[in-house]
């Protein structure tokens, strides 16, 4: 079963907390309807289980819930949209 996502709006954030730690994706407003995804991080003893992907998933599945559009400044997040066309109608001049 996946991690269940948190979103704290306030420190603008996706995580999960793990045995092993936090694991995040960090955003920030980046004009009017648009967010910027700028970093994710994975405790080392978490990663290659598919956090960052669900983090990243939550990030998308938020941003076409509230009519966003994304900036994917993160690195891990520009690789992950190579294997998900189906969230790239998302991104900030897609239109």
């Amino acid at each position: 079963m996946p991690p269940v996502v948190q979103h704290d709006a306030t420190a603008r954030r996706f995580f999960v907390r793990l045995p092993e730690g936090l694991a995040y994706l960090a955003y920030a407003p980046a004009g009017d309807g648009v967010i910027d995804l700028q970093h994710t991080v994975v405790p080392p003893e978490a990663q290659g289980q598919g956090i960052a992907s669900v983090l990243a998933h939550a990030a998308f599945d938020h941003a076409r819930a509230s009519g966003l559009y994304v900036i994917p400044t993160c690195p891990f997040v520009a690789a992950w949209l190579g294997a998900h066309a189906e969230q790239r109608d998302l991104l900030a001049g897609a239109t």
